[in-house]
């Protein structure tokens, strides 16, 4: 038992640390997965860049650079401190949404 619980902590602990992303560069003020509040939700930007190949590249540099346009009138500011491995984690995060 004790194994199988590692294994799933092993395996479950990259999302964790997503989500823990998420909250530490205060992603959530903004967004959430299912509803659009400040900014859209997670799963509509998933379900609009799902299957480009350049997604998670394309969303780690909204992420630091910013944005407007694409979403409405509702700029995303940009988020510079956000190092650009951390940026493409959040994008890899994001679009991994089902």
């Amino acid at each position: 038992m004790k194994s199988v619980i590692m294994s799933l902590i092993l395996v479950c602990s990259p999302a964790w640390a997503d989500v823990g992303l998420l909250q530490k560069n205060n992603c959530l003020a903004c967004h959430n997965v299912e509803q659009t509040v400040v900014g859209p939700a997670f799963r509509a930007v998933a379900n609009k860049y799902r299957g480009q190949a350049d997604a998670a590249d394309k969303l780690a540099r909204k992420i630091r650079l910013g944005g407007s346009g694409v979403w409405g009138a509702m700029p995303m500011p940009a988020h510079p401190q956000i190092s650009d491995a951390d940026a493409k984690k959040l994008a890899v995060y994001v679009l991994n949404i089902k």
